[in-house]
């Protein structure tokens, strides 16, 4: 999603470059809200020209293939005729194909680069995205044939030029939809089979909305590759984890799963490396791309085979042999233009029309990028030399693009004399140069709007900002914004404390969260009526309170951490200081992946002091394991709200799970298969968990209670580490203590708790664990009477023994009790076949 910004500024800042006066163009990243731009378009599905005036309504968002904009026709001149699909006064979705991050496209270019040894054809190359779009309608004919209904393809309708931006672009249908919901499911085990295409009984499955669009798109993937558009279906490949929101559900098909999925994106972003997978995915289609000859993928399909798949429908594509006469010969001119020696490589030797084709897309490569004027287009079209010189050039690094300019645009050429003779006009090329920069800044949150138009008119405060800009966004603002600064960490310390004091804060954080839900799709507005009509209801208000004890823990490890850091810095003056911060660092590193942290700790004995206080434990009795564990203890209220407040629930846990994913980069964005991962694995395994345990409850109820095989697996066990000791001893001389024999430390006990809980026969979950705990006691017990046995006759001391029998005790009931409740944890529902 779009960050908030202050568009006003934004144009004010863009004033401020103009009143330079200066004779280049403005750098544009992208456009804002309420921008008119006017397009020369191209028909894909004919050869109609036209003049489209367009307003931005929204700037719906960027990634790796381009950024996309919800905008409204407010015009259209036809000289040819008119443009199908296009009228006054439609809302459509335009995608420019070039990021709006420096980083996105530097990367992404990158990456092309070194699988064809070219600039990136979609964005540069007219002829190349025009392809693409070919391409696109005839899989939307495809997806006619295969379902009845080519809706379930979006619709492309032209293409054109972007010579703002330097870019290709479409206009596509706008597809008003969202991606999946995340839904509460307590049946993930028959989900898990269904997906392994086992049998299972349909009316046991959950999830419907995922298990329509995993259908869909496997379907999907398989109609594009009988097409010959293997390539274009990686973009729809389930197992890269990345491709679940290309594929949206319209909004009006509630009521029907599988209704209204659509099939909205068809370029892809980054070239797949045979060197460099970058998804799990990837792994299988880079070996699917070798039997094909493909050592690298990007948008590449088989003529012959869509020829083949359109001669068996003939009928239904009757009226699309002139655009497949057309996909044939820019398919041609795109593959040409770039060198591209995976597939040209002996090509590269002979063929003057490659090189011809070469030659020219690179031309008109820098016209769009608007690296060459008119003229010096024709100058370069005309001398292959020049041509070669002018590539060589921008090849020199950090200031070839400004020598390419310099020769190939006359505009560009009058900016840089300018600079180098004339003092008025460096001091204006500076202060446009800091206009620029300054909104971008302030599109991505490192500066205010005050702050924008204040740096923007201070020289030396721009380059204080510009040193920093190397710094992530948040960390750029914290560090130049006192205001900023100030009202983080009073969010971070002062408001969860307010909030738990604070019953009408709570409500207003609440309505808050159902606001953004809504916003992001994750939420009904049918759901979020039923969530604030119960707002004022004492056990919400509970789970409010008990949140915001959860959200005052967040600072507590990373406080812990540091403070730990420093005590051993400080408490070690004889070590080099460099080793003894980074052991410091590594203590801080440690606190964030260990399991159960102090933030933790906190959370979890507070849950605990809130069942002692209330003598209380089912309304919390899932709350007062999960909250002793890290990251995961944050969905605790969320998931123990399920029985009671099912609705507030299932959101409070995509809410949380939304949030936390979304700082992966990639994977992590809203609709992606991580953030289903997440939101099963704190949400719906717990409760999946909750009803096998349940389940199985039922059906010990008449089963006899046994507790006599606790003792024969002490026994068992003891005898397993007696072995131990002695062959051990034999060996080496003495004991073995617990780090030696780790290993079997913590199997034998596991096991014996496994065993324990699986021969306990009809006795309660309760009982099952204490019957755990007390054999690994017992285990414990006798291993230390084993030990001194040895121990006696080799002159160990009692002491030494009773201090290692004290820790078996303590470390065999632990692993025990965890052996039995991994064991409850991992038994299959009694009725899953």
């Amino acid at each position: 999603m779009a960050r908030e910004y202050s568009i006003e500024t934004c144009k004010t800042l863009g004033a401020r470059f103009r009143d330079a006066k200066l004779h280049r163009p403005m750098r544009v990243e992208r456009y804002d809200a309420g921008r008119e731009l006017v397009y020369d378009v191209t028909e894909v599905a004919g050869t109609n020209t036209a003049r489209i005036h367009a307003v931005v309504e929204t700037f719906v968002g960027g990634g790796f293939a381009g950024q996309v904009y919800r905008v409204k026709v407010t015009e259209i001149n036809e000289p040819d005729g008119a443009i199908k699909g296009l009228e006054v006064g439609g809302i459509y979705a335009m995608k420019i194909l070039i990021p709006p991050s420096t980083f996105s496209r530097l990367f992404r270019n990158a990456i092309y680069w070194m699988g064809f040894q070219g600039p990136f054809q979609l964005q540069v190359n007219p002829i190349a995205a025009r392809a693409g779009a070919l391409w696109q309608k005839f899989i939307r004919r495809g997806a006619k044939i295969r379902w009845g209904d080519e809706k379930t393809v979006v619709d492309i309708h032209a293409t054109f030029v972007d010579h703002a931006l330097g870019s290709c672009g479409e206009f596509s249908e706008w597809v008003d939809g969202r991606t999946w919901r995340l839904e509460v499911d307590d049946h993930l085990d028959f989900l898990k089979k269904w997906r392994r295409g086992r049998p299972v009984e349909i009316d046991r499955l959950g999830s419907p909305e995922y298990r329509a669009k995993y259908e869909f798109m496997h379907e999907f993937v398989t109609l594009m590759h009988d097409m010959g558009g293997h390539e274009f279906a990686r973009q729809y490949e389930w197992s890269t984890c990345k491709s679940q929101p290309n594929c949206l559900k319209r909004k009006g098909s509630e009521n029907n799963p599988s209704g209204g999925l659509v099939a909205v994106d068809f370029r892809a972003g980054l070239a797949l490396l045979m060197f460099l997978p970058m998804s799990p995915g990837d792994f299988k289609l880079i070996i699917k791309g070798l039997g094909r000859g493909s050592l690298v993928q990007f948008d590449r399909g088989s003529i012959k085979q869509l020829e083949r798949f359109i001669e068996a429908h003939h009928n239904d594509f009757a009226d699309m042999r002139e655009m497949l006469a057309e996909l044939k010969a820019s398919e041609r001119i795109y593959r040409d233009s770039v060198p591209d020696i995976t597939h040209n490589f002996i090509r590269l030797f002979y063929s003057g029309r490659l090189w011809s084709t070469l030659f020219d897309s690179a031309v008109n490569g820098w016209k769009v990028r608007n690296v060459v004027d008119d003229a010096q287009a024709q100058k370069l079209k005309r001398s292959k030399t020049l041509t070669v010189l002018f590539y060589l050039i921008g090849l020199i690094p950090f200031y070839g693009m400004s020598f390419q300019r310099f020769w190939g645009h006359a505009n560009w050429r009058e900016h840089y004399k300018g600079i180098v003779t004339s003092w008025d006009y460096l001091k204006r090329a500076f202060r446009g140069r800091i206009a620029e920069k300054t909104i971008v800044w302030h599109r991505s949150d490192r500066i205010d709007s005050a702050g924008a138009l204040s740096v923007a008119k201070s020289g030396w405060r721009f380059i204080w900002y510009l040193a920093l800009s190397i710094l992530p966004a948040g960390l750029h603002r914290l560090l130049t914004d006192w205001e900023y600064a100030k009202e983080r960490l009073f969010n971070m310390l002062v408001r969860p404390i307010r909030l738990y004091f604070n019953s009408e804060l709570r409500k207003q954080w609440l309505y808050e969260m159902v606001t953004d839900g809504q916003k992001k799709h994750i939420l009904s507005n049918e759901d979020a009526e039923i969530i604030l009509s119960q707002v004022d209801e004492p056990f919400i208000q509970k789970y409010l309170k008990s949140l915001a004890v959860h959200i005052c823990t967040l600072p507590v490890t990373q406080v812990v951490s540091v403070l730990a850091a420093i005590i051993y810095v400080a408490m070690h003056p004889e070590m080099p200081r460099a080793q003894a911060w980074g052991i410091g660092l590594g203590i801080i590193a440690l606190f964030q992946v260990v399991p159960i942290s102090p933030g933790s700790l906190v959370r979890g004995l507070y849950v605990l002091y809130l069942v002692i206080r209330e003598r209380n434990f089912k309304d919390y009795n899932i709350a007062v394991f999960l909250g002793f564990f890290k990251y995961i203890g944050y969905l605790a209220f969320p998931i123990q709200m399920a029985y009671r407040y099912p609705v507030l629930a299932r959101f409070m846990a995509g809410h949380w799970a939304n949030e936390s994913v979304h700082i992966v980069p990639v994977f992590g964005e809203s609709g992606a298969l991580l953030e289903h991962w997440v939101f099963c694995l704190f949400y719906n395994l717990p409760l999946t968990i909750r009803r096998r345990i349940r389940k199985r409850s039922l059906l010990r109820a008449s089963m006899a209670k046994r507790y006599w095989h606790i003792g024969l697996c002490a026994v068992a066990a003891t005898g397993i580490f007696g072995i131990a000791d002695f062959v051990y001893l034999g060996n080496a001389g003495k004991l073995p203590d617990l780090r030696t024999i780790w290993w079997l430390s913590v199997f034998v006990p596991m096991l014996c708790g496994a065993v324990v809980t699986l021969g306990c026969g009809g006795a309660t979950l309760v009982k099952r664990i204490v019957g755990a705990a007390v054999c690994g006691v017992a285990v414990g017990v006798f291993y230390a009477a084993v030990s001194a046995f040895f121990g006696h006759s080799s002159g160990i001391l009692i002491g030494e023994i009773t201090t290692n029998g004290v820790w078996r005790i303590f470390v065999f009931s632990i692993f025990s009790v965890l052996g039995s409740i991994i064991t409850e944890v991992k038994l299959p529902d009694p009725d899953l076949k």
